[in-house]
């Protein structure tokens, strides 16, 4: 039996043992055996022989035993129990792309779903929103979870493809004699939308390295093997393509294989113009070694260029900008001070305002403002005019608590199919932030739709148009807009337009967060977060405004509080 089949019994045993929210000390124990394990050079049958099981970092008495068990049954009695004791749907579960041992357990324990088909009924009436730490948002990536495991997918989502690579590449760096691992393609470039994950891996020997890979959980079947490469299909309903490459060919194959085609090839061209070679073993004249470089700001500083970042490297431009020194110094997530769309309890929130502000201090913002939904949006129990104002004298007696905070009030409001906003001026008019937004009435045609957001951005007390296209990767299409129209308006009007980060958004697009630049209008990146998990999503709106060549000033929320006020005034 190979140590990677004992480990991944101790692996599923922890999680069996989490899905019953059973002793935490235990749970570490046995993965640390896992990782353990699926790290050893040696056989563990070979170990077991010598007398030598015990010896192995992080294995005590009782571990030891029940590895003993395995090597001599092939299986684990307690890991058998635990397989008998749990719904094998509850094990579907847990296997959701973002679900995992714990909320598998809050789903069975508090809705009875015993599996897939369960599940996906009780998102559908809406009763996984209602459960705390969830939100309506994770209903929908639910039911898109459900339907990746059942469907291949052309695509999916840049949040799913990350998350993936970060599972498989936690796991390849504990396996023997790798020595580098590292996201490429267009995952590395952080495209909304992932075709295929590509893993680069730096090791001597491939063969037992690409073995453990095709037992992984997270592998359904095998598409090819070659010798030093693995292509397989996930459960996920994503491809991944693991290469393993010499050391010392690392550096040049992730190169290679994060940039766009034409980016390389553009490359190439200019290599080739300067009597070199460059390729996927290295860089240097024919005939010779490879010239010795450490990091790919040396490959391109070799070439007589700054360096391009991997979010620019689609052959547009970037390369010409390269060369004459005129890339934009990007924006980057430790420039940004605070989130401007934040959702609490109040509306459709699984947050409280204690919960925001907590975790918003731990990231290091100094602000952050709360945008609940409007009124007219029954559906997300928007707040009526009184329930608003509570709200803001709420958040105006917190702010006392704080002097290194500022919690700002405000408000996501609808803008009525008509062009009306969803509350009189009178009310808007105090507000540190109000944000206008479209919700309902998505069809209506390009003039109408364009006229109606311009209609907001001509009032005076809308700071900000957020996810102005309405698009939902892989679910629902941009509206009919005008957009350049609508860019043009917002410069003309000091709008400032989100970049929203949830992944499933990602409205503005790169292009036209690039336009909106052009165009001479500011840019806010916020989360819309409507749970905790999703105030870590920044980072994918971050990498949005990147891929459209933004800086820190062309986002207000890289400001101080005092100049972010004035720009909102």
């Amino acid at each position: 039996m190979q140590n990677i089949e004992v480990a991944w019994i101790f692996v599923e045993l922890a999680d069996l043992l989490e899905l019953k929210g059973e002793d935490f000390f235990k749970i570490r124990a046995y993965r640390r055996a896992a990782r353990a394990i699926a790290n050893l050079d040696t056989p563990l049958e070979e170990l077991k022989q010598r007398g030598l099981v015990g010896k192995i970092p992080g294995i005590g008495k009782a571990i030891e035993a029940k590895i003993k068990e395995i090597i001599e049954t092939g299986k684990l009695s307690k890991h058998q129990e635990l397989l008998r004791e749990i719904p094998p749907g509850v094990l579907e579960i847990k296997k959701l792309p973002g679900i995992g041992p714990n909320r598998a357990r809050i789903l069975h324990r508090e809705l009875g779903v015993t599996g897939l088909d369960e599940l996906a009924q009780a998102a559908k009436e809406r009763r996984v929103r209602v459960l705390k730490g969830f939100s309506a948002k994770m209903e929908w990536e639910i039911l898109n979870g459900i339907g990746m495991m059942r469907n291949r997918h052309d695509r999916v989502l840049l949040s799913v493809a990350r998350e993936l690579a970060e599972e498989l590449t936690e796991f390849i760096k504990i396996l023997p004699g790798v020595r580098q691992v590292a996201v490429a393609g267009s995952t590395r470039r952080w495209k909304e939308t992932v075709g295929d994950l590509d893993l680069v891996i730096a090791a001597e020997e491939a063969e037992a390295l690409l073995n453990a890979l095709a037992t992984h959980p997270r592998v359904k079947e095998i598409i090819d093997r070659q010798e030093k490469r693995l292509r397989v299909y996930t459960w996920w309903g994503l491809a991944v393509d693991f290469q393993v490459v010499p050391p010392g060919e690392f550096l040049y194959c992730l190169h290679r294989s994060t940039g766009s085609k034409g980016h390389y090839q553009r490359l190439q061209e200019i290599a080739e113009e300067q009597g070199l070679q460059l390729n996927h073993h290295g860089m240097g004249k024919q005939g010779e070694a490879p010239i010795l470089l450490n990091t790919e700001e040396e490959i391109y500083s070799s070439l007589g260029m700054n360096y391009v970042a991997p979010e620019l490297r689609e052959n547009q431009r970037e390369v010409e900008a390269a060369l004459k020194g005129d890339l934009p110094q990007l924006i980057q997530v430790g420039d940004i001070r605070g989130d401007l769309h934040i959702h609490t309890t109040w509306s459709d929130s699984a947050m409280d305002l204690q919960e925001v502000v907590k975790r918003c201090r731990e990231k290091g913002y100094s602000y952050a403002a709360i945008t609940d939904h409007s009124q007219s949006l029954k559906i997300a129990n928007g707040l009526d005019c009184h329930r608003l104002e509570q709200q803001h004298r709420m958040i105006e007696e917190m702010n006392r608590e704080f002097d290194d905070f500022t919690l700002l009030t405000g408000v996501e409001m609808d803008i009525l199919p008509n062009g009306d906003l969803d509350y009189p001026d009178e009310i808007l008019e105090p507000m540190d932030v109000v944000i206008a937004s479209v919700h309902t009435g998505f069809k209506q045609n390009r003039r109408d739709m364009t006229r109606r957001i311009c209609r907001a951005m001509e009032n005076e007390h809308v700071d900000m148009i957020a996810h102005m296209t309405g698009r939902l990767l892989g679910r629902r299409g941009p509206y009919e807009l005008d957009v350049e129209a609508l860019l043009e308006m917002a410069a003309k009007t000091a709008t400032v337009l989100e970049i929203n980060a949830s992944p499933d958004r990602l409205d503005l697009s790169d292009r036209h967060a690039k336009a909106a630049k052009e165009a001479g209008a500011k840019l806010c990146i916020n989360t819309d977060a409507h749970d905790l998990r999703r105030l870590d999503e920044m980072v994918y709106g971050v990498a949005q405004a990147r891929r459209a060549w933004l800086t820190p000033e062309d986002v207000i929320n890289t400001l101080e509080i005092e100049k972010l006020r004035e720009v909102l005034r």
